[in-house]
Parts: C-alpha cells; sequence; structure tokens
C-alpha cells in the first residue's frame, strides 16, 4: 500500500523544490504540476517522491498530518 504524505515546501529553485514532511526533507521536480508553487505550500509527491503529483490545500494538507501523526503515535503503521 501506497501512503501520501502531505510535504510542506520550503524552498524554491526553478523547477526543484525542497519539502519537509516528519522533520525529513529531500527535492522533488515541479514539471508534472501545472500551477505555481511557493514556499508555504503543500504537495503530495509521487511514489519514490522525484515528482510532486498535486498540490493541496493548507486545511487538507494539515487535517492528514494531524491524523498521520496520531496513527504514528499510536503505533498503527
Amino acid at each position: 500500500m501506497c501512503m501520501a504524505v502531505p510535504s510542506r515546501v520550503v524552498a524554491v529553485d526553478g523547477q526543484t523544490a525542497t519539502v519537509e514532511a516528519f522533520g525529513q526533507t529531500r527535492q522533488t521536480s515541479l514539471m508534472m504540476l501545472d500551477e505555481a508553487v511557493a514556499v508555504g505550500d503543500y504537495l503530495i509527491l509521487g511514489a519514490g517522491g522525484n515528482f510532486a503529483a498535486e498540490k493541496v490545500p493548507e486545511e487538507t494538507a494539515l487535517v492528514a498530518i494531524a491524523y498521520l501523526s496520531q496513527v504514528l503515535a499510536d503505533g498503527l503503521a
């Protein structure tokens, strides 16, 4: 099963973004997105994290992160 974890954009350099999720940062390509991305936006990354697949609203991302944080805290994942 694949879980999509919203990642917050912490830097943008052309068609590459640095994103953070649960204290881990990574670089991802923005080439597949058709909308502008800015620091503070939330992205869903494709499998492997090499490409951003979707930009998601902050409220949606924060709800998902809170849920996933609880799942991890409860030892269910």
